[in-house]
Parts: C-alpha cells; structure tokens; sequence
C-alpha cells in the first residue's frame, strides 16, 4: 500500500514551505532515508529525507511551488504499484432523484457562517452556490451578512448586488509607473521573514552607542598566527568574540531578553553572526563560545558562513543566540544602527578597520581603529550601561595579552 509523505511540521512556527528542487522523479526507486527534495522555509532550507523503501507514485508540487504542512508531498509505493485514482468526495448530498454527476456544478453548498460573525440571531446555515460564493469573495462580501431571497433561503447573484456599502475590488498589477516600466519581486521565504520580523522591532526602542578601538596590536598578533595556521581563516572576528564575551560577563544586561515585565539574563553565551547571503541576512550561531577556544570558534565561524551562503544550515544551528555580531565593515561602512535580533537586548556592528592618527604617549602615530556600534533595547537598558559593555571590550582588544590571558 503506496505511503504518503506529507509535509511535516519543522517547528518554529513555519507553516509552509517553497520547494527548491527534487532529488527524485516519478518511478524511481528510492532508500529509506534517502533525501527526496529540498524545502526552503522562512529559516533555512530543509532537506527531507524518504519515510520509506520503494517506487516514488506521484509528485504533487514541481520546484517553484508553495506546500503548507500536512499536505501531500509525494506517494511512495512498491514496484509495480500504481496510484490508485482517488474519488472526489461531495461536499452536500444531492436533492432527491437526481444524481451527482449531473447537480455537482450547481448543488446548493451549505456552509456554517463563521464563529465570530454568529449570534443569538444568526444561527442558521448559509445556502449559496459556488458561483455566488466565488462572486461574494470578489465583491468582499460577507454572505452571514445577507438576507437570502431565493428558495429557502438561498443567497443569489442579485441579493449580492443589492448590498449598497461593498464595491467589487479589482486588483490591478501594474507592470509600468509613470515614468516607465518596472520589475515587481515578490516577498517569500527569507526576504519574507525579514519583514515580519523588522515589523515586530518597530515598536522597540532602539539606541545605538558608537566608539572607536585601536587594534594596531591585535593585528599584528592576528599576522604572527594566521602564518601558523594556514588552513584557517583567522579573521578578528574570534578574537571580538572572545572581547565580546569577557563584556558581557561584567555587563549582563546585554546578555538578556525580556519577558512580559521581567528582564532573563542568561548565563551561557550564545553568539550569533549575521551572514548576508543572496536571499538576505542569515544569522548562525556559535553555541557555549565561552567554553570554546580561539582556533575552535574560527573553525566554526568559518564552517558556519559557508553553510549559510549554500542554504544548508540546520535549524538548530540558527537559533538560541544571546547576542549578535555584523560584520559591516566587511562590504564597506564605519558605523551603523542595525537591528536587533528577536529576543535579544543589543547587537554589536563592527565596521571597516581603516588607518588613523592618534596621540600615542604624547606622540602622533598611525593606527588602525575599528568602528563600533552597539544597538540596544533602551526598555532593558541604558546608554552608561552600553558605554560600559564598550569600554570593557576596548580594554581588552587594545590589549589582546590581557584578553588571551583572562580568557583563554
């Protein structure tokens, strides 16, 4: 008996899914745990892997559509099976003496209003046929809301015409301005979750604290290592890391997340790191960085980017964060106000390092300095308290021995 796959529910609230490719095509014989199709959601793109041994039936959606959990991916059967032909169920019964086949288009669809329309009064079902259903959803009417006038009841198409307070709406796509033509991208997956997620940041507070770091002796160190370790990339990113943790250590407020009327400081240190892909920012994380080394988060981070770019990060690998890191300075820009990350109280945007003079024991001297600035719920904290965080983190990135002392 064939095996319907449907598609499952990934968790984090997604409740449907883009189909980016299928690893399979109808009649090919697959292995349980075999990848079947790539599903990109609004977190990552997921592999789904065969329930079953067999003959791949059908496929019910190509590359390109959208699928909503616990509808039918594929059926999956023995060889030599064949898809049984399903038989389309009526919704009504039909009147008496006549048959299905021939009332099906004009049956009379009995519907109950809906929950939040009824009342005392309106108890009764909804008669109309699917054609005046169809013309109600256009005119953006309400049929719990109108007084049928033909046989028991029955709403038709000029009861429909006589509501005085619903236009018909047509939805026009223009593919011009009034300057001339234009492209139209429409949000989904990624870009879409974006926006849902900056339209939920918009009632938060968010202030953004700026400084600048000298890291004239930190890239030097970072020189001396990268030529001992060839096969990492030893960026400063791991080296802020461990800045960054050694900070929120003393400054815990940054490290927290707010719950209705309480503030949760978390004691673990999750720290994610924004990657902008050609779909929008991805944020992986790396998990317990305090309990890792410099050379174990640089492998990380350097694993991590690569996943993100090639859309093959797992979920659990995007969520948990405490605190977030973008890298600005690596496409170009000194300071920024980003975003916060949801369920986070500040986020730390670094610039491009560039040279500078400085006043350097009475003396002008040449330096590299890093911008930085630090975003952060303003409900949660306050600027000193950022200030704080910052100068912490310039202590110990202007004076890398201390950092690698304190925190190694």
């Amino acid at each position: 008996m064939a095996t319907q796959f449907k598609f499952p529910d990934v968790g984090e609230g997604i409740h449907e899914g883009h189909i980016v490719s299928w690893l399979v095509k109808e009649e090919d014989l697959v292995k349980e745990d075999q990848v079947l199709v790539k599903v990109e959601t609004d977190k990552a793109v997921v592999e789904l892997p065969s329930p079953a041994a067999g003959k791949i039936l059908k496929i019910y959606f190509k590359a390109g559509d959208i699928v909503k959990v616990g509808q039918v991916l594929v059926d999956i059967g023995s060889e030599g099976e064949k898809i049984k032909p399903q038989k389309e169920i009526p919704k009504v019964l039909p009147k008496k003496g006549q048959s299905v086949v021939g009332e099906l288009e004009e049956a009379t669809e009995e519907i109950s209003a809906p929950k939040e329309k009824k009342s005392k009064a309106v108890s009764k079902q909804i008669k109309a046929l699917p054609k005046v259903r169809k013309l109600a959803k256009e005119m953006n009417i309400d049929l719990s809301t109108i007084q049928g006038s033909g046989k028991q009841g029955e709403i038709v198409e000029s009861d429909l015409k006589k509501e005085p307070s619903i236009q018909k709406q047509i939805q026009v796509t223009k593919k011009y301005d009034m300057y001339g033509y234009v492209d139209r991208i429409p949000l989904q997956g990624l870009r879409a979750q974006i926006k849902i997620n900056m339209e939920k940041q918009a009632a938060i507070p968010i202030v953004t604290h700026m400084d600048e770091i000298d890291v004239t002796v930190l890239g030097n160190i970072r020189e001396k290592e990268k030529k001992k370790y060839k096969d990492i990339k030893l960026t400063f990113l791991p080296y802020i890391i461990k800045a960054v943790i050694g900070s929120l250590k003393e400054n815990k407020l940054l490290n927290a997340s707010l719950e209705q009327d309480a503030i949760v400081l978390k004691k673990y240190y999750n720290i994610g790191i924004a990657v902008a892909t050609e779909e929008g920012l991805i944020v992986p994380v790396v998990k317990g960085a305090e309990k890792k080394s410099l050379l174990d988060i640089a492998k990380e981070i350097q694993k991590l980017s690569e996943q993100a770019r090639q859309r093959t990060l797992d979920l659990m690998d995007i969520k948990g964060s405490t605190f977030t890191i973008t890298n600005i300075g690596s496409i170009g820009g000194r300071f920024a106000t980003p975003m916060l990350n949801i369920g986070e109280s500040a986020i730390l945007a670094l610039g491009k390092i560039y040279e500078k003079p400085l006043v350097i024991n009475g003396k002008i001297q040449i330096r590299k300095v890093l911008p930085v600035s630090i975003a952060f719920d303003h409900r949660i904290l306050d600027g000193a308290h950022a200030a704080l965080f910052t100068n912490k983190m310039k202590e110990y990135l202007e004076d890398p021995d201390q950092l690698m002392l304190e925190l190694s």
